[in-house]
């Protein structure tokens, strides 16, 4: 009887069995990868949001926001 990995279903098996733990772990990878993307969007939301609130209520003490080409030089 002849082993059993040179049949060529059983070595057509192995090769799919070893290219479904390739995507698997890719898979893995690139979850990871958005899990952390969106905790930096999430970051980012809630520091423009801050900013937007600073903006609008001219925050005690500060001064109210300028953009720059508020003042350009008189050249211009």
């Amino acid at each position: 009887m002849p082993d059993d990995l040179t049949h060529p279903t059983d070595q057509r098996l192995t090769e799919l069995e070893i290219k479904l733990s390739f995507t698997e772990d890719a898979l893995d990878r690139l979850n990871e990868v958005i899990v952390r993307q969106q905790a930096q969007i999430d970051a980012l939301v809630r520091e423009v949001l801050a900013l937007r609130s600073q903006a609008a209520s001219g925050d005690a003490g500060q001064p109210p926001f300028r953009s720059l080409r508020d003042e350009l030089p008189p050249h211009y």
